[in-house]
């Protein structure tokens, strides 16, 4: 058998995932010092883009056991974009626990966060969240699609978009109802958080 080193990602995972773990060695090997330094860039706080890179390649090694892993000569961007959905994740949890109530008396008005600049953290979740939301527009079906991207993108009424595509009012209200369906459907099917 050739040496692991030679050969591809995607022989290596078909390797794994067939029982060798000297196969995951050699893929851990190859993308760690680029997976790392991207999550640490991003974190600045070693610990924290430890653990997370360590979540990385649990949640990698998971999905290959599983057999769900598809992105045929895709590793490295792969297993980046767990990393990177393991820090959008990390930045909400974060959120979450730091969230303090305006009712407290002795709560400084200036310390306020829905007062501060946007720091990168909420950069990146929004940005995070615009791209899902392209994606999850993109896969709805042309009609529905049509008629999201005139209410929300253009800001047309349901009047103009009837008029726009020679519907009634009513199908078009219609076909707009089943695209918010759908986005929800499709963003839960593929545990894709909207909010903050």
């Amino acid at each position: 058998m050739a040496k692991l080193t030679a050969l591809t990602d995607d022989k290596l995972v078909s390797l794994y995932a067939d029982g060798n773990n000297e196969a995951f060695d050699t893929l851990l090997n190859r993308h760690q010092n680029r997976v790392f330094t991207y999550i640490l860039r991003i974190v600045k706080d070693s610990e924290v883009a430890n653990d997370i890179f360590q979540d990385t390649f649990v949640k990698a090694i998971t999905t290959i056991k599983q057999n769900r892993y598809s992105e045929a000569g895709k590793f490295g961007a792969w297993i980046t974009r767990i990393a990177h959905n393991l820090i959008i994740d990390y930045y909400r949890q974060e959120r979450s626990e730091n969230l303090q109530s305006c009712d407290l008396p002795d709560l400084d008005i200036l310390n306020r966060k829905d007062l501060s600049e946007e720091t990168i953290e909420d950069k990146l979740v929004t940005h995070q969240i615009h791209n899902d939301i392209k994606r999850l527009v993109k896969a709805l079906p042309e009609l529905q699609r049509e008629v999201l991207v005139m209410r929300y993108y253009h800001d047309m009424s349901f009047k103009e978009i009837a008029d726009a595509t020679n519907v009634s009012i009513n199908t078009a209200l219609g076909r707009m109802r089943y695209a918010i369906l759908n986005m929800r459907r499709i963003a839960e099917e593929n545990n894709i958080v909207l909010t903050f």
